[in-house]
Formats: structure tokens, sequence, C-alpha cells
């Protein structure tokens, strides 16, 4: 089973809970990991599995990206707040640097991980 991880900062954390509920029939099919606050979210509002992993700023982005290195994450969901600073953003930086040099998909807003979770639903 393919693995998503799902990610949001602490000011998009509704907006990634209203895409997750939108796409919850998609995402059942998926194993669901998340850093631990956005994981506990939707799994406690929604019902959905999400696996917790670490905070991210206490350095989940940084276990993420070694997930990724091992190829056991197959996309990435991350709904970043890019408004704010966060005190993290190397291992931010470091994240989405891995997903791109390892071919992984990485979605940063909605458009985009509307994208990566429906485009599979449409191919041949």
């Amino acid at each position: 089973m393919k693995t998503i991880a799902l990610i949001a900062h602490n000011e998009k954390k509704n907006e990634l809970l209203a895409w997750t509920k939108q796409h919850r029939e998609i995402l059942q099919h998926y194993e669901l990991i998340g850093t631990s606050n956005t994981a506990k979210l939707i799994s406690g509002l929604l019902g959905l599995e999400v696996k917790p992993f670490g905070h991210g700023p206490s350095g989940g982005d940084i276990l993420l990206s070694a997930k990724i290195l091992k190829g056991k994450v197959q996309k990435v969901i991350f709904f970043i707040d890019s408004e704010n600073p966060h005190g993290h953003e190397h291992d931010i930086q470091t994240l989405i640097r891995t997903a791109v040099i390892n071919n992984v998909p990485i979605a940063l807003n909605r458009a985009s991980a509307d994208y990566i979770i429906l485009e599979q639903q449409t191919q041949p």
C-alpha cells in the first residue's frame, strides 16, 4: 500500500482538514502518516487513521525526509504557511529538497494537492 504524508502549518490545518474531508474516499486506500498534531486532528475529526511520526518544529520534517530517503513515502501533501516565518525553515527546505531530489510528488497548496491525489484516478 502506498503512503501519503499529510502535514500542515498551524495556520493551514483547517484548510488541510477540509481538503482531507473532500478526498476521504480516495485517501482511505492509502497508508496515511502525518506530523503529530496534524495526525491527531485528522484522526480525531474525520476518523481516518493517520499514524503520527513527530512534531514538525521538533524534527518531524527531518524524520519525514528520512522516510522519503528510505522509499517509504510516495506522496507528500504539505499545506505550508508562506506568509509567516517558521523557526524550523531549514528543516522545511530540507524536506522539500529531499522530495524533489527523490522524485516524490509534493503538494504545497490545495491546487497541487488536488492534482496529486486526482491524477491517478484519471489515468487509463
